[in-house]
């Protein structure tokens, strides 16, 4: 059974408001998060080398680009590699960059399985350092 998990961007500083969408197509009755972040990050990175975008978003910042106020940007065009930034995201949340909310429920581990439906919420949160305190 493949399944459509539509994941939504947020971040602490924009809390309630969905920054950026993704579909991540994936089969099973249940996944661990583990393998989700691994999905998602090589569904972004093939659609990204496919389409070479002048600005992009991604779950972690691929390294030699600049941040943007919608995205990341490259200074030249190159490909990203899916295992660099599959790495990068698996250090991220267990770094507590963001966190991961199934059904408004925070997940804690990445082996923590999840049951997948059409209509399960995904949340990739990302958590901002706050300014002065």
């Amino acid at each position: 059974m493949l399944t459509k998990l539509l994941i939504r961007d947020e971040t602490t500083a924009s809390l309630g408001k969905t920054e950026h969408t993704f579909t991540v197509h994936v089969s099973g009755e249940k996944i661990s998060i583990r393998e989700l972040i691994r999905q998602r990050v090589t569904q972004e990175v093939e659609e990204f080398n496919s389409r070479q975008p002048a600005v992009f978003r991604m779950l972690v910042q691929p390294s030699d680009t600049e941040r943007t106020l919608n995205g990341f940007k490259f200074h030249k065009p190159r490909l990203v590699d899916p295992i660099t930034q599959y790495e990068k995201a698996i250090e991220a949340f267990e770094g507590n960059g963001f966190v991961v909310l199934v059904d408004n429920y925070q997940v804690q581990g990445l082996d923590d399985e999840i049951a997948l439906h059409p209509e399960t919420s995904v949340t990739f949160l990302k958590l901002v350092p706050l300014v002065g305190g």
